[in-house]
Protein backbone atom coordinates (compact mmCIF):
# COMPACT_ATOMS: atom_id res chain seq x y z
CA UNK A 1 0.00 0.00 0.00
CA UNK A 2 2.94 2.33 0.60
CA UNK A 3 3.86 2.40 -3.08
CA UNK A 4 0.62 3.71 -4.55
CA UNK A 5 1.19 6.84 -6.60
CA UNK A 6 -1.72 6.80 -9.04
CA UNK A 7 -5.10 6.25 -7.41
CA UNK A 8 -8.52 6.24 -9.07
CA UNK A 9 -11.57 6.41 -6.79
CA UNK A 10 -14.94 5.64 -8.36
CA UNK A 11 -17.88 6.93 -6.33
CA UNK A 12 -21.57 6.19 -6.68
CA UNK A 13 -24.89 7.03 -5.10
CA UNK A 14 -24.04 5.39 -1.79
CA UNK A 15 -21.52 8.02 -0.75
CA UNK A 16 -24.00 10.83 -1.43
CA UNK A 17 -26.87 8.99 0.25
CA UNK A 18 -25.01 9.27 3.57
CA UNK A 19 -25.29 13.05 3.16
CA UNK A 20 -29.04 12.80 2.59
CA UNK A 21 -29.04 13.08 -1.20
CA UNK A 22 -32.03 11.26 -2.68
CA UNK A 23 -31.06 8.18 -4.64
CA UNK A 24 -32.82 6.71 -7.65
CA UNK A 25 -33.02 2.96 -7.26
CA UNK A 26 -33.59 2.50 -3.55
CA UNK A 27 -37.04 2.26 -2.00
CA UNK A 28 -38.40 5.78 -1.76
CA UNK A 29 -35.89 6.99 -4.35
CA UNK A 30 -36.55 9.53 -7.08
CA UNK A 31 -37.58 7.00 -9.68
CA UNK A 32 -40.57 6.01 -7.56
CA UNK A 33 -41.84 9.57 -8.02
CA UNK A 34 -40.79 10.16 -11.63
CA UNK A 35 -40.50 7.85 -14.60
CA UNK A 36 -37.11 7.85 -16.30
CA UNK A 37 -38.87 8.37 -19.63
CA UNK A 38 -40.45 11.59 -18.34
CA UNK A 39 -37.46 13.41 -16.86
CA UNK A 40 -34.14 11.84 -17.81
CA UNK A 41 -33.97 11.29 -21.56
CA UNK A 42 -33.41 13.57 -24.56
CA UNK A 43 -36.91 12.65 -25.79
CA UNK A 44 -38.41 13.77 -22.49
CA UNK A 45 -36.73 17.16 -22.85
CA UNK A 46 -38.06 17.54 -26.37
CA UNK A 47 -41.61 16.56 -25.33
CA UNK A 48 -41.90 18.57 -22.12
CA UNK A 49 -38.85 20.76 -21.43
CA UNK A 50 -40.52 22.68 -18.61
CA UNK A 51 -41.23 19.49 -16.69
CA UNK A 52 -37.62 18.37 -17.07
CA UNK A 53 -36.25 21.78 -16.12
CA UNK A 54 -38.42 21.82 -13.00
CA UNK A 55 -37.24 18.34 -12.01
CA UNK A 56 -33.61 19.46 -12.12
CA UNK A 57 -34.41 22.79 -10.49
CA UNK A 58 -35.75 20.84 -7.51
CA UNK A 59 -32.68 18.59 -7.45
CA UNK A 60 -30.37 21.61 -7.74
CA UNK A 61 -32.11 23.29 -4.82
CA UNK A 62 -31.43 20.18 -2.72
CA UNK A 63 -27.68 20.86 -2.90
CA UNK A 64 -27.91 23.64 -0.33
CA UNK A 65 -29.69 21.30 2.08
CA UNK A 66 -26.97 18.62 2.20
CA UNK A 67 -23.38 18.68 3.42
CA UNK A 68 -20.28 16.61 2.65
CA UNK A 69 -19.40 14.02 5.28
CA UNK A 70 -16.25 12.30 6.51
CA UNK A 71 -15.77 10.23 3.35
CA UNK A 72 -15.78 13.32 1.12
CA UNK A 73 -13.31 15.08 3.40
CA UNK A 74 -11.11 11.97 3.50
CA UNK A 75 -10.83 11.97 -0.30
CA UNK A 76 -9.99 15.66 -0.24
CA UNK A 77 -7.26 14.94 2.29
CA UNK A 78 -5.89 12.04 0.24
CA UNK A 79 -5.56 14.24 -2.85
CA UNK A 80 -3.83 16.97 -0.86
CA UNK A 81 -1.39 14.82 1.12
CA UNK A 82 -0.55 11.87 -1.15
CA UNK A 83 2.71 12.14 -3.09
CA UNK A 84 1.05 11.13 -6.31
CA UNK A 85 -2.16 11.56 -8.29
CA UNK A 86 -5.64 10.98 -6.93
CA UNK A 87 -8.55 11.19 -9.35
CA UNK A 88 -12.17 10.95 -8.25
CA UNK A 89 -14.41 9.61 -11.00
CA UNK A 90 -17.95 10.09 -9.80
CA UNK A 91 -21.30 8.93 -11.11
CA UNK A 92 -22.93 11.48 -8.82
CA UNK A 93 -24.09 14.86 -10.10
CA UNK A 94 -23.94 16.73 -6.79
CA UNK A 95 -21.04 18.98 -5.70
CA UNK A 96 -20.18 17.22 -2.42
CA UNK A 97 -16.73 16.11 -3.57
CA UNK A 98 -15.78 19.68 -4.40
CA UNK A 99 -17.08 20.86 -1.04
CA UNK A 100 -15.12 18.06 0.64
CA UNK A 101 -11.84 19.38 -0.77
CA UNK A 102 -11.30 17.28 -3.89
CA UNK A 103 -10.27 19.18 -7.01
CA UNK A 104 -9.28 16.47 -9.50
CA UNK A 105 -12.78 15.21 -10.26
CA UNK A 106 -14.43 13.76 -13.35
CA UNK A 107 -18.23 14.00 -13.27
CA UNK A 108 -18.96 11.31 -15.81
CA UNK A 109 -22.73 11.84 -15.55
CA UNK A 110 -22.63 15.64 -15.45
CA UNK A 111 -23.28 18.20 -12.73
CA UNK A 112 -26.43 19.64 -11.20
CA UNK A 113 -24.64 22.92 -10.53
CA UNK A 114 -24.08 23.55 -14.25
CA UNK A 115 -26.17 24.16 -17.36
CA UNK A 116 -25.17 23.91 -21.02
CA UNK A 117 -26.22 25.99 -24.01
CA UNK A 118 -27.48 23.92 -26.92
CA UNK A 119 -26.72 26.77 -29.31
CA UNK A 120 -23.17 27.88 -28.47
CA UNK A 121 -22.34 24.77 -26.38
CA UNK A 122 -20.79 26.71 -23.51
CA UNK A 123 -21.15 25.34 -19.97
CA UNK A 124 -22.00 27.61 -17.04
CA UNK A 125 -21.92 27.32 -13.27
CA UNK A 126 -25.59 27.49 -12.24
CA UNK A 127 -27.24 27.32 -8.82
CA UNK A 128 -30.49 29.14 -9.66
CA UNK A 129 -33.62 27.85 -11.37
CA UNK A 130 -33.44 27.47 -15.13
CA UNK A 131 -36.48 27.66 -17.42
CA UNK A 132 -37.15 27.77 -21.13
CA UNK A 133 -37.28 31.56 -20.83
CA UNK A 134 -33.77 31.78 -19.36
CA UNK A 135 -31.34 33.26 -21.89
CA UNK A 136 -27.84 31.94 -22.46
CA UNK A 137 -25.35 34.27 -20.71
CA UNK A 138 -22.99 33.98 -23.68
CA UNK A 139 -25.04 34.01 -26.89
CA UNK A 140 -28.33 35.36 -25.54
CA UNK A 141 -30.46 32.65 -27.14
CA UNK A 142 -33.67 31.44 -25.52
CA UNK A 143 -34.71 28.68 -25.16
CA UNK A 144 -31.22 27.25 -25.27
CA UNK A 145 -30.13 26.06 -21.84
CA UNK A 146 -30.41 22.48 -20.62
CA UNK A 147 -29.18 20.72 -17.48
CA UNK A 148 -25.52 19.69 -17.81
CA UNK A 149 -26.54 16.12 -17.09
CA UNK A 150 -25.92 12.90 -19.00
CA UNK A 151 -29.35 11.49 -19.68
CA UNK A 152 -30.20 7.88 -20.45
CA UNK A 153 -29.16 7.19 -24.02
CA UNK A 154 -26.33 9.75 -23.94
CA UNK A 155 -22.61 9.03 -23.68
CA UNK A 156 -20.97 9.68 -20.29
CA UNK A 157 -18.41 12.48 -20.25
CA UNK A 158 -14.63 12.02 -20.60
CA UNK A 159 -14.67 8.28 -21.24
CA UNK A 160 -11.36 8.34 -23.13
CA UNK A 161 -9.66 10.07 -20.21
CA UNK A 162 -11.25 7.67 -17.72
CA UNK A 163 -10.05 4.65 -19.70
CA UNK A 164 -6.49 6.01 -19.69
CA UNK A 165 -6.62 6.61 -15.94
CA UNK A 166 -7.90 3.07 -15.31
CA UNK A 167 -5.05 1.65 -17.34
CA UNK A 168 -2.42 3.76 -15.54
CA UNK A 169 -3.63 3.44 -11.93
CA UNK A 170 -1.98 1.25 -9.31
CA UNK A 171 -4.92 1.42 -6.89
CA UNK A 172 -8.61 1.42 -7.80
CA UNK A 173 -11.17 2.04 -5.07
CA UNK A 174 -14.91 1.78 -5.66
CA UNK A 175 -17.07 3.58 -3.08
CA UNK A 176 -20.84 3.37 -2.74
CA UNK A 177 -21.60 1.80 -6.10
CA UNK A 178 -24.16 -0.87 -6.93
CA UNK A 179 -22.07 -2.59 -9.57
CA UNK A 180 -24.97 -2.79 -12.00
CA UNK A 181 -24.78 0.54 -13.87
CA UNK A 182 -22.57 0.52 -16.94
CA UNK A 183 -20.08 1.65 -18.06
CA UNK A 184 -18.92 2.33 -14.48
CA UNK A 185 -19.72 -1.24 -13.40
CA UNK A 186 -17.09 -2.44 -15.86
CA UNK A 187 -14.26 -0.26 -14.55
CA UNK A 188 -12.93 -2.81 -12.07
CA UNK A 189 -12.73 -5.45 -14.81
CA UNK A 190 -10.87 -2.97 -17.01
CA UNK A 191 -8.38 -2.35 -14.21
CA UNK A 192 -7.88 -6.06 -13.61
CA UNK A 193 -7.32 -6.70 -17.31
CA UNK A 194 -3.85 -5.21 -17.19
CA UNK A 195 -3.08 -6.87 -13.86
CA UNK A 196 -1.13 -4.02 -12.28
CA UNK A 197 -3.50 -2.39 -9.78
CA UNK A 198 -4.86 -3.39 -6.41
CA UNK A 199 -8.68 -3.14 -6.21
CA UNK A 200 -10.78 -2.33 -3.16
CA UNK A 201 -14.55 -2.15 -2.75
CA UNK A 202 -15.92 0.13 -0.02
CA UNK A 203 -19.67 -0.30 0.08
CA UNK A 204 -22.54 -0.61 2.52
CA UNK A 205 -23.05 -4.17 1.31
CA UNK A 206 -21.43 -6.36 -1.38
CA UNK A 207 -22.07 -4.99 -4.87
CA UNK A 208 -23.00 -7.11 -7.85
CA UNK A 209 -19.36 -6.96 -8.95
CA UNK A 210 -17.83 -7.78 -5.57
CA UNK A 211 -16.04 -10.87 -6.89
CA UNK A 212 -13.85 -8.67 -9.10
CA UNK A 213 -12.25 -6.91 -6.12
CA UNK A 214 -9.13 -8.16 -4.38
CA UNK A 215 -10.19 -6.52 -1.12
CA UNK A 216 -13.58 -5.56 0.31
CA UNK A 217 -14.59 -3.33 3.19
CA UNK A 218 -18.32 -3.28 3.87
CA UNK A 219 -20.06 -0.66 5.97
CA UNK A 220 -20.66 3.08 5.85
CA UNK A 221 -18.29 5.04 3.61
CA UNK A 222 -18.20 7.83 6.19
CA UNK A 223 -16.58 5.41 8.63
CA UNK A 224 -14.51 3.16 6.37
CA UNK A 225 -13.03 5.62 3.89
CA UNK A 226 -11.32 7.84 6.49
CA UNK A 227 -9.74 4.68 7.91
CA UNK A 228 -8.49 3.61 4.48
CA UNK A 229 -7.09 7.07 3.73
CA UNK A 230 -5.31 7.12 7.09
CA UNK A 231 -3.73 3.75 6.27
CA UNK A 232 -2.55 4.95 2.87
CA UNK A 233 -1.03 8.14 4.22
CA UNK A 234 0.52 6.50 7.29
CA UNK A 235 2.19 3.78 5.23
CA UNK A 236 3.46 6.40 2.81
CA UNK A 237 5.35 8.11 5.65
CA UNK A 238 7.05 4.92 6.87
Amino acid sequence: MASYKNIVVLTGAGISAESGVSTFRDSGGLWEKHRIEDVATPDAFRRDPERVQNFYNLRRAQLSAVEPHAAHFALGRLEKELEGRVTVVTQNVDNLHERGGSTNIIHMHGELAKVRCQTCHQVFEWLEDCTQETSCPACGQSPALRPHIVWFGEMPFEMDRIESLLYECDLFVSVGTSGNVYPAAGFVAAVRSHGMAHTIEVNLEPSEGVSYFAETRHGKAGELLPELVEELLTLRKK
